[in-house]
């Protein structure tokens, strides 16, 4: 296969632009094609015959020893015969570079039958009698075939073809052909492609199947006639006009396809199909089906497997491709089939894009999910044809900004923050892998409910979340609150985790923010109430160092910075108007941060080993509950305030002042019986509260190094 560069040197751009399709993309016919097209191309190049050769099938053979076994007939006289010349009639040789054009191999499933041209891939190692009963098929077999011998009945040079059959039928030759094959292995067993070379003129050279039309076009009908009679049709044809070209042509209605996507038995798309008349619902001429066919190296190369199921990433141009897009888009094919890196097509192609404009929207990828049932039946769970660079990039983006400079996650003073990061957890830490994360799954099967991916699921939310960044949609806002909330009530209940899972809601929060970044707009909802969580956050951004002179008080470092993130969360506060679910989400968020505040004074400085965060689990709080939580809640907070002053502590008001006072105002007017929030909006925010109280206190990091600083000053 051409490099990039040959590939340039090669095609001139007038030389390319007349092999590229004269229509824009806009199917994935349209994209199998220009890729079916550009493989050819790169292979076995332009010409009539092109499409129909496999020059990759025996690619392992290339520069081995005894890899091409030829049988030589002479066919120059009156009677054929095998060749008597100083070779003889069996030619054992290298099966080089040089040799692939000529040899003209085009493969068929061994399964199903002969290859279809005269020349023939043997298994691995094949035995010596083996090799030699396939030698002897390239005359009793393929010769003899009916659709070889309607092809020689027609064609100016079929006599070669017929002196084949009629020495296919000379005993003593095969016999000949047999003991050549043997004695020329010398016993040893081979890896093998077998073919012939026939002299048709007196003192001629014997030449190979690819330099004789007859064999080629033989090969070509071969090839044609299984493309009409899959999944038992008996001829699957007509005259129509060609999707791919938009020329009227033969079609046909039963092609194979690289992605096993329109065949007869997905019922699915074609409901109702009959085989038969396939190429009436979905015409394709043969040569664009051949040429579809040959896409499937590329499309192969941009493929990663994820939650159960196969994802294709393909690349094109968005709008009819010039020769010098069509170079660009051959180059990231080529490193996508020649790479050793396990990268997604994405990834190589921001690789190679990073210096240009990232906004360039004409870089399109196809991109589909889909679950092999069995050999020729799919099920296509996700797809769109409109999957772009800049959305997979720019949230990965986003979601780093997020979690290195924005105070939700990090501080400048000596008070936490108010999430935690952790750099052991991919999604509250910075990571150069942000991209890949996001363009293979994982960015989601990190935070959304766990599955089985052996028993791939059609409506995995999972699949429908990566397709819809990959594709700039928004995702419903509803699909993400269920699915974190399963979560996190599943890592609950998990005997495998004893601790409240913080670091999972501060990851989900985290790519929660990011989606609903205002460049991004990868949230959405059709519910008003919900409006306010798909808003980006206003959260302060520390990019720089505040001098020490520009520091304020604050007052009370915890009442501040939960004010502040309160004020700066839209789904907790909202812009404008009608606030009723909003401060009922915020009421939940309140509970849940007293409990995590008070669950870990519980844990830290009254030693128990239950505390009120396992008291109040997730999935224990709904409407009906969460008044009576608070309620108790607030009242063993008053109970450790009262010990605490009788053990001489002093500060006035309660413990953890700065949230009870808030949830009073909240939770209790309206009463929570006439609450209106959902379920699982109601558990996040109580699940993100909970992490929020658990992260509330001094930033013991912050204050370990100031004392220090002081140790070494005062020293």
């Amino acid at each position: 296969m051409l490099s990039p560069e040959g590939f340039r040197e090669t095609y001139s751009e007038a030389d390319l632009a007349e092999e590229l399709p004269n229509s824009p993309i806009g199917s994935l016919r349209d994209l199998q094609y220009l890729y079916g097209k550009l493989y050819t191309l790169a292979t076995t190049g332009g010409g009539e015959y092109a499409p129909y050769l496999t020059p990759d099938a025996a690619d392992d053979l290339i520069d081995t020893e005894d890899s091409l076994i030829a049988v030589r007939v002479d066919v120059s006289n009156d009677q054929p015969r095998l060749a008597t010349d100083n070779i003889g009639p069996i030619q054992l040789t290298r099966y080089t570079d040089g040799l692939v054009q000529q040899v003209s191999h085009c493969k068929y499933s061994a399964a199903r039958g002969i290859d279809h041209s005269v020349t023939h891939q043997a298994g691995r190692n094949s035995d010596p009698e083996k090799l030699a009963r396939y030698a002897k098929e390239r005359l009793t077999a393929w010769a003899m075939d009916d659709v070889v011998q309607k092809v020689a009945g027609a064609h100016d040079d079929g006599w070669i073809i017929d002196q084949l059959a009629e020495l296919a039928e000379n005993e003593q030759v095969l016999e000949s052909i047999e003991d050549g094959v043997i004695k020329s292995l010398g016993g040893e067993s081979a890896t093998a492609l077998l073919t012939v070379q026939v002299r048709t003129e007196p003192n001629g050279e014997y030449r190979w199947p690819g330099e004789i039309d007859v064999f080629l076009e033989a090969m070509r009908e071969r090839k044609l006639s299984k493309l009409v009679t899959k999944n038992k049709a008996n001829d699957s044809s007509g005259d129509a006009t060609d999707l791919v070209t938009g020329r009227p042509s033969r079609t046909v209605g039963t092609s194979e396809d690289p992605q096993n996507y329109y065949l007869g038995k997905q019922l699915e798309k074609f409901p109702g199909l009959d085989i038969e008349e396939a190429w009436r619902s979905h015409p394709i001429s043969e040569d664009a089906a051949v040429t579809v066919m040959n896409a499937e190296a590329f499309v192969e190369a941009c493929t990663y497997r994820t939650f159960g199921t196969k994802v294709y990433y393909l690349p094109y141009f968005f709008g009819r491709i010039s020769p010098e897009k069509a170079y660009n888009l051959y180059g990231l094919l080529y490193r996508a089939l020649s790479g050793d890196e396990d990268t997604t097509p994405i990834e190589d192609a921001y690789i190679k894009r990073r210096e240009l404009d990232i906004d360039e929207a004409d870089l399109r990828f196809y991109v589909s999910a889909v679950m092999p049932h069995q050999m020729s039946r799919y099920d296509v769970f996700g797809e769109t044809l409109n999957g772009r660079l800049q959305y997979p990039r720019e949230l990965a983006f986003t979601h780093n900004r997020l979690v290195e400079n924005i105070s939700a996650f990090n501080t400048q003073n000596d008070w936490t923050a108010p999430l935690p990061t952790n750099e052991s957890w991919d999604l509250i830490s910075t990571n150069n892998q942000r991209l890949h994360s996001v363009s293979t799954g994982w960015y989601f099967y990190q935070t959304f409910g766990e599955r089985d991916d052996a028993d791939a699921d059609a409506d995995d939310p999972r699949i429908e979340a990566l397709v819809s960044v990959l594709g700039g949609e928004p995702i419903p806002v509803e699909i993400l609150l269920g699915e974190y909330v399963d979560r996190i009530i599943s890592e609950e209940t998990d005997d495998e985790y004893d601790e409240f899972p913080s670091f999972l809601v501060a990851s989900q929060f985290a790519q929660l923010c990011a989606l609903a970044d205002g460049d991004l707009g990868l949230l959405t909802t059709t519910d008003p109430s919900k409006e306010p969580i798909t808003r980006e956050p206003r959260y302060e951004e520390h990019t720089m160092d505040i001098p020490d002179s520009l520091a304020t008080d604050g007052g009370y470092p915890a009442e501040t910075k939960l004010e502040s993130f309160i004020e700066d969360t839209p789904a907790l506060t909202p812009l404008s108007g009608e606030e009723s679910v909003t401060s009922e989400r915020r009421g939940a968020f309140l509970l849940g941060a007293l409990v995590g505040d008070i669950g870990s004074y519980q844990e830290y400085s009254e030693d128990r080993s239950t505390t009120l965060v396992d008291q109040y689990p997730v999935k224990s709080i709904t409407r009906s509950r969460i008044k009576k939580i608070t309620q108790e809640t607030i009242a063993k907070t008053l109970t450790y305030t009262r010990q605490e002053k009788k053990g001489g502590k002093s500060y006035p008001g309660t413990k953890a002042e700065h949230i009870v006072d808030r949830l009073r105002e909240t939770i209790l007017d309206p009463d929570p019986d006439e609450w209106e929030i959902g379920t699982d909006d109601l558990r996040f925010y109580y699940a993100l509260g909970i992490t929020y109280g658990m992260n509330d206190h001094p930033d013991w990091n912050q204050t370990e190094t100031d004392q220090q600083a002081d140790l070494e000053e005062d020293y």
